[in-house]
Parts: structure tokens; C-alpha cells; sequence
């Protein structure tokens, strides 16, 4: 007898999976210095905590996700369009439209969210701080982060860019899937050449970086897709990228930005 595995339990788990996997096959890749935006002494001597209490914290995060993701399909699944939906496959121009809407939607909704946790004092010290330890990014600590900043930034946009598109459940779990690669991708640190996600957005593990580092935290708020609204909002920091000379590259801010 196969073993059948819910719609709900693949949307849950899904993306957790694919985040572990897609995240250590850049921890493989890491042995290119070469293409890496930080060395290795970088990361231990400007990065706040260890490797194994990142993934402490991911784990953790990961575990609140799943149980509130738990409870949002519960209280969704009542709901008459929403379970109509999953007996109904879409169109192929119905989910790249979907999935349009819902990078905009998660765009918008994560820059503001961001840049707020950013200027309002109390939640980036009590909150959001917790991500900005790592001053040198790497791919699986892309979801370290505290549970309210995880909840406010990753659960809430996440939730609302599905809705608002209007996505099936197996729809969505493809959509939430992509953005945690993208996510993952952002942080990575690691310039392979052909990479898809560095040739087709500007919003990339470079651009990120400018973000990570001391003298851009007030800069390029855009996750996880599009740079538009750092640019309409004039929180856009512009670098190029250079090469080191015991390897690798840096992502250096080619002007000054002005404070908002």
C-alpha cells in the first residue's frame, strides 16, 4: 500500500527540505575561494556567533514555522475556494501569473517590514539583530533569525503573497520552495559563474552583502527578488565588484549614499 503524503504536510515540510539541501551544496562549494565574497578568517573574526548555533537557530525557526503553517492551514482549510482549489489544476499562464503577483506582493511587503525593523530601535535590538550577527553571510544561515522576526518577515510574508495571488496549496508549496532558494541564494556569499539568479536579478548574494556589511545596513532593504523599491524609496546602495588579492571578490559601494 503507497504511502500518501497530504497536500498540507508537503507545504509544511517541503520547503524546510529543500533549504537544507540547496544550502549545503553551497557549503560544498565553499572551497572556491575564488569565487567567495569573504574568506574563511572573515567570517571568524567579524561574524558573532558559530556555525552550529546558526543552525541551532534555524532549526528552531524552522520548528515555529512549521507549527504555525500548521495552524494556518487548519484554519484555511474550511475554507470552500481554498479546498475547491487543490482539485483544480491551473493554467500555465494562471501560475506565471500567480507567481508574479506573489513575488511583488512579498517584494513590498518585506521591504517596508524590513526597513522598519531597521529604524524602529527596539526591534532591531531585541529582534532583528539576531540575523545581522552574521556580518559575513553564508547560504544556511539565510533563516537565522529571532522567532517574532521569522514570524513578522518570513511566516507573514509569505502567507500574504499566497493569498493575494490567489495560489493553489500545491501551486503555493512550488512558490514558497523558489523563494527559499532565492533566499538562500542571497546569502550564499559565492559568485559561480552561469548562476541564474546573479544573471537575471541585480537583487543577488552581492547586493545582499552591502546589506550585511556595517556600512550598509541603512542600504538595499530588497528581498528577496526585485531592487525596485530600494530605488523609488532611495535606500539603494550601487557597488561594483572587485577582486581581492588573495582571492576572491568584494562588493564595495562605488559612491556615498545619502541618509534618508
Amino acid at each position: 500500500m503507497a504511502l500518501e503524503i497530504s497536500d498540507e504536510l508537503l507545504g509544511i515540510f517541503m520547503p524546510i527540505l529543500v533549504y537544507w539541501i540547496y544550502s549545503w551544496m553551497y557549503v560544498i562549494l565553499e572551497s572556491f575561494e575564488k569565487y567567495k565574497l569573504h574568506s574563511k578568517k572573515e567570517e571568524e573574526e567579524k561574524n558573532l556567533v558559530s556555525r552550529m548555533t546558526v543552525i541551532k537557530g534555524v532549526l528552531l525557526q524552522q520548528t515555529f514555522q512549521a507549527f504555525v503553517n500548521f495552524l494556518l492551514f487548519k484554519v484555511i482549510g474550511g475554507n470552500d475556494a481554498w479546498a475547491d482549489s487543490a482539485g483544480k489544476p491551473s493554467s500555465f499562464l494562471v501560475i506565471v501569473r500567480q507567481f508574479v503577483v506573489a513575488m511583488l506582493v512579498l517584494d513590498t511587503y518585506q521591504y517596508f517590514t524590513h526597513r522598519y525593523m531597521h529604524h524602529n530601535k527596539f526591534l532591531y535590538r531585541n529582534f532583528h539583530s539576531y540575523h545581522h550577527r552574521l556580518v559575513v553571510p553564508y547560504a544556511f544561515g539565510a533563516l537565522y533569525s529571532h522567532q517574532v522576526d521569522g514570524f513578522l518577515f518570513d511566516t507573514m510574508g509569505g502567507a500574504l503573497s499566497v493569498f493575494l495571488s490567489g495560489m493553489s496549496l500545491q501551486t503555493s508549496t512550488f512558490f514558497l520552495c523558489f523563494a527559499t532558494i532565492k533566499a538562500i541564494d542571497d546569502h550564499c556569499g559565492i559568485l559561480i559563474p552561469g548562476n541564474p539568479f546573479h544573471i537575471f536579478f541585480w537583487n543577488n548574494t552581492a547586493f545582499h552583502d552591502v546589506h550585511h556589511q556595517l556600512h550598509g545596513t541603512k542600504y538595499n532593504y530588497s528581498q528577496p527578488f526585485f531592487v525596485m523599491w530600494d530605488r523609488i524609496m532611495g535606500t539603494y546602495m550601487p557597488y561594483s565588484l572587485e577582486k581581492r588579492e588573495e582571492g576572491g571578490f568584494e562588493a564595495r559601494p562605488v559612491k556615498e549614499s545619502k541618509d534618508d
